[in-house]
């Protein structure tokens, strides 16, 4: 296993050394953070009602997009045609 030296600032310095368990080296709270994680393991984060907020916010930012890329391709064929 090699060992690479890296340049971080000290407010991220901070914020990992506050996010690192007493028994972790810097590695391990670094790999921990950013290892790969599956979609099962955020299931049962959010409670039903979150999740129905979100899934609502979600699907009205979606209506409001496609109604944007929709007036702006009639724009377009306006332009074009």
């Amino acid at each position: 296993m090699g060992v690479k030296t890296v340049t971080i600032k000290d407010e991220a310095y901070n914020s990992l050394k506050a996010l690192k368990a007493r028994n972790e080296s810097f590695s391990d709270t670094i790999i921990r953070l950013a290892g790969n994680r599956s979609l099962t393991d955020f299931f049962g984060v959010l409670s039903a009602s979150s999740a129905q907020k979100l899934e609502k916010a979600i699907l009205a930012a979606r209506k409001e997009r496609n109604a944007r890329h929709e007036t702006r391709g009639k724009r377009m064929q306006m332009e074009l045609g």
